[in-house]
């Protein structure tokens, strides 16, 4: 990784900007919304490593002086679905992608509280991401 962001900044013109926008090695929270009350089912159990990774190279190039971070920024970001069916994708996609061990424990808790709710509802998936701006160094 540390090699990539070097070929990044080697491409970069004198006095560029290298955005890094990625999901915090924090586990997901899995909640249902409905009528503006949330009801947390669960919280993900992924695997971090390529994220460790990635933060160790960011901090790598950051302290050789090939970057400078200008500004960092975490915010959370709420992936919402709006059916069972349409979460249950999502969830498959993250684990077929190797993010995540098998999750049907948290597939069967969201069946379940769903089937116990009325009315219009959403699967919400928050977790938190940040952003950092590094400038090229010369």
């Amino acid at each position: 990784m540390v090699h990539a962001l070097h070929e990044a900044r080697r491409v970069l013109k004198p006095d560029g900007w290298l955005i890094d926008l990625r999901p915090m090695a924090i586990h997901r929270r899995v909640e249902i919304w409905r009528a503006g009350i949330h009801q947390q089912i669960g919280v993900m159990r992924e695997k971090f490593d390529g994220d460790l990774a990635a933060d160790a190279a960011v901090a790598h190039v950051l302290g050789e002086g090939s970057f400078r971070l200008e500004k960092r920024l975490k915010f959370n970001c709420n992936r919402s679905m709006d059916s069972y069916h349409e979460f249950l994708d999502w969830l498959n996609e993250i684990v077929a992608l190797g993010g995540a061990p098998p999750h049907e424990w948290l597939a069967k808790r969201v069946e379940r509280a769903l089937a116990e709710k009325r009315g219009r509802y959403k699967v919400v998936v928050s977790a938190p991401l940040k952003l950092q701006l590094l400038k090229k160094l010369e």
